[in-house]
């Protein structure tokens, strides 16, 4: 039972514990800044593992929140694309203990765990200690309906299924979600790695015995699966989405040098392109878009890691190719006329509230749906890889070129269309974080629920 007092209590201390990863780490560090602000009673301590904090350690984050470490699952976490399973296997196995420990030593005790979805163990130390836990599902709601349902694809036959052959199928019974072709649904419907969907559904089963469940999505976006998941769970749900650090969205520093680049392009000219900070795809089908892109003569910003020369080369002078850039600040820039991206949902939480046009690229996990999302439900873009084609399918140049072309045509009626939609949704987005809208709505009504006491 929830038990509201009149006073609340002397300090919130809010232990954050982030999947180690960079899609799961950002919006549970934007939630937490976002806390932080919100009360001055609030005092936060992010948990994440020694090789995180050197990544992150010196970017700025407000006073009130402080790291804390836990050991690294493999020596090099750098290595976990490369061995994904030995790496999640660490992840589910290794860090309950040092976790434990470290909730010793902290002063004042924790009064609330905030702890990543993926992580059920977490869960289970907060309920040991009676502390109050909140699940923070760093995906999409919808994305979390397959988890929550995947039984279903057993009881319809799509599990295991061979998804070369029956991807192009479609699927209805999932709930709150919109007909969806199997391939767009995460690849563990084919079977593939057990040991991993076995940790996932075991964590989803540790979902209910938390006191709150967070969603870095806006309730508008996904009205129909919300409501689904809040008439199924007995705790409370808010979706307080976009959870992207706005309000820097705006700053301009001077001196940077793709931004100056960006400043002499012509009002939505270019093309922004970025696959992500994890995994991507193949060098052989970078190398065709970047053909494309030279092909197709349109104005490109290319964010790609160790393969900045390489891919300026191949792409030519109309482009300009880095290893690095402040995404939310190039999405916002004039000159950005459309968002090429693998569709983590981080990326496309932030190209939806910058209001851009979408060239989808999914490559794994929950960026099939996310691109059908934006494809399919929401009309603002158009897939790069049609459905209809084998998983391995290599897209090339020509027909890069082609999509590049018509997609940057501004005057073209399908990509006014589009772009018309992205505004709205960007209106919406802004509408949601606004006083009195849902997001708002709900961050406070969490933040109210933290602050005056969960009676465990």
């Amino acid at each position: 039972m929830d038990s509201v007092r009149q006073e609340p209590t002397t300090v919130c201390h809010v232990v954050a514990m982030p999947y180690p990863g960079r899609g799961h780490i950002n919006p549970m560090m934007n939630l937490c800044k976002l806390l932080a602000c919100r009360k001055s009673n609030i005092l936060i301590t992010f948990v994440i593992t020694e090789e995180w904090l050197g990544f992150i350690g010196t970017e700025a984050k407000p006073d009130k929140i402080v790291f804390a470490t836990v050991p690294n699952v493999i020596p090099s976490e750098l290595a976990r694309a490369a061995d994904m399973v030995t790496f999640f296997e660490g992840i589910m196995t290794k860090l309950e203990a040092p976790f434990d420990r470290l909730l010793d030593g902290l002063d004042p005790p924790p009064t609330l765990i905030v702890a990543d979805t993926f992580l059920s163990w977490a869960v289970r130390v907060a309920n040991r200690r009676r502390i109050p836990a909140a699940s923070f599902w760093p995906m999409s709601a919808s994305v979390f309906s397959v988890f929550q349902h995947f039984h279903l694809f057993k009881e319809n036959g799509h599990f295991p299924i061979d998804l070369s052959e029956k991807g192009n199928e479609r699927v209805d019974y999932i709930p709150g979600v919109s007909s969806t072709p199997l391939l767009d649904f995460p690849g563990f419907i084919a079977g593939k790695v057990p040991s991993i969907l076995g940790h996932i559904l075991d964590a989803f089963s540790w979902v209910p015995k938390a006191q709150y469940l967070l969603f870095p999505s806006i309730y508008q976006l996904e009205t129909q699966v919300i409501d689904v998941l809040r008439s199924a769970f007995s705790l409370p749900i808010y979706t307080i989405g976009p959870l992207i650090p706005r309000f820097e969205a705006n700053d301009h520093p001077s001196g940077v040098d793709h931004l100056q680049w960006l400043d002499s392009q012509p009002c939505s000219s270019v093309l922004y392109i970025s696959m992500g900070s994890f995994l991507s795809v193949s060098s052989a089908q970078m190398d065709e878009i970047a053909a494309g892109l030279r092909e197709s003569g349109a104005r490109f910003f290319w964010v790609a890691r160790g393969e900045v020369n390489r891919l300026q080369l191949l792409g030519g002078e109309m482009g300009l190719v880095v290893p690095w850039c402040d995404q939310l600040r190039v999405l916002h820039h004039s000159s950005v006329g459309g968002f090429l991206t693998h569709c983590g949902w981080n990326s496309v939480r932030e190209g939806v509230f910058a209001g851009v046009a979408f060239l989808t690229f999914p490559i794994i996990m929950d960026q099939g749906m996310n691109s059908k999302m934006i494809v399919e439900d929401w009309k603002i873009g158009w897939r790069v890889k049609s459905t209809d084609v084998k998983m391995d399918h290599l897209v090339t140049r020509e027909e890069i070129a082609g999509l590049v072309t018509k997609f940057m045509d501004l005057e073209d009626g399908e990509g006014k269309e589009i772009r018309r939609r992205a505004r709205e949704l960007q209106q919406m987005c802004l509408g949601a974080i606004a006083e009195g809208g849902s997001s708002e709505t709900n961050i406070s009504a969490f933040v109210r629920n933290i602050c005056y006491g969960h009676e465990y």
